[in-house]
């Protein structure tokens, strides 16, 4: 176990079973912040025996960073990664490509569920499971954080057929694509996403 991914799992994100993995992370990290602050104000309660006073504080300010923990594994628990099929099918079709696993991405009115996606030329193409995905909210949603970014002009298709999207996979290192700063838009990617 790393305990280190615990407090930083920028690292790993968009690798393989990223988020089945990390499950245990968020759970360990949540109990220990809520143990720590719970233990801080039985340790000041017990020794100068009032409720009253300064450990009290710092146990409800500690109480804050429990509570961002808690969310997040709310959302860790109650998402799932790419299926070991999928990925196995994806991972001998990627070839060179830049691209990552299990993204989830949030928005004010609902969270997109990304199992791959690579990065080609000015175009970002996934693969996600749900067969009624909102592609164009989706598409909406990036676009507005790429051009914030100064990534203006990156075009998004999502497949939510498997074959098609391996399919589309087989064809990207054929096609011509303008120079891109790929790894500049995963790492953006990465940081907006889960």
């Amino acid at each position: 176990m790393q305990l280190m991914r615990m407090f930083s799992r920028e690292k790993y994100k968009g690798t393989r079973h990223y988020l089945s993995s990390q499950k245990k992370y968020e759970v360990l990290r949540t109990f220990l912040y809520f143990a720590l602050s719970l233990s801080l104000f039985f340790a000041g309660w017990l020794v100068l025996g009032t409720k009253t006073n300064l450990l009290t504080i710092v146990a409800v300010l500690g109480c804050l960073p429990a509570g961002r923990s808690a969310v997040d594994m709310v959302m860790f628990l109650r998402s799932a990664g790419c299926p070991e099929a999928a990925g196995e099918a994806i991972s001998s079709r990627q070839g060179g490509l830049t691209g990552g696993y299990d993204f989830i991405f949030t928005s004010y009115s609902r969270n997109y569920r990304i199992a791959h996606l690579v990065i080609q030329g000015n175009a970002i193409y996934g693969y996600a499971e749900d067969r009624q995905f909102p592609e164009q909210d989706f598409r909406r949603h990036l676009d507005g954080i790429l051009k914030a970014n100064r990534f203006p002009g990156i075009s998004v298709k999502i497949f939510t057929e498997l074959e098609r999207y391996l399919i589309r996979l087989e064809q990207l290192p054929e096609l011509r694509a303008e120079e891109t700063n790929a790894a500049g838009i995963l790492a953006l990617l990465k940081n907006v996403s889960l």
